[in-house]
């Protein structure tokens, strides 16, 4: 594994996380006082439904962009 495969996978690891990140915290706005329905018990559909989804989201749409960087630098004719 050269340098420049050891960078690109780096690169990858960095914005899946990055985007994990990004998931959770539009989770965490998006959730702010819906943990509690009036009359009603905790929401927990916002832990094992909704909270899944926005990291996997996150993670998805991040390493998407990635990719798509990524074709656009390879296209690109080099040194």
């Amino acid at each position: 594994m050269g340098m420049g495969e050891r960078a690109q996978a780096a690169a990858g690891c960095l914005t899946a996380g990055a985007g994990a990140g990004t998931g959770l915290g539009l989770w965490a706005v998006r959730a702010d006082g819906r943990w509690y329905v009036f009359e009603q018990g905790t929401d927990y559909s916002l832990l094992y439904a909704e909270l899944p989804l926005f990291v996997i989201g996150g993670v998805a749409a991040a390493l998407g962009l990635w990719a798509v960087v990524d074709r656009i630098r390879a296209r690109r004719p080099g040194p």
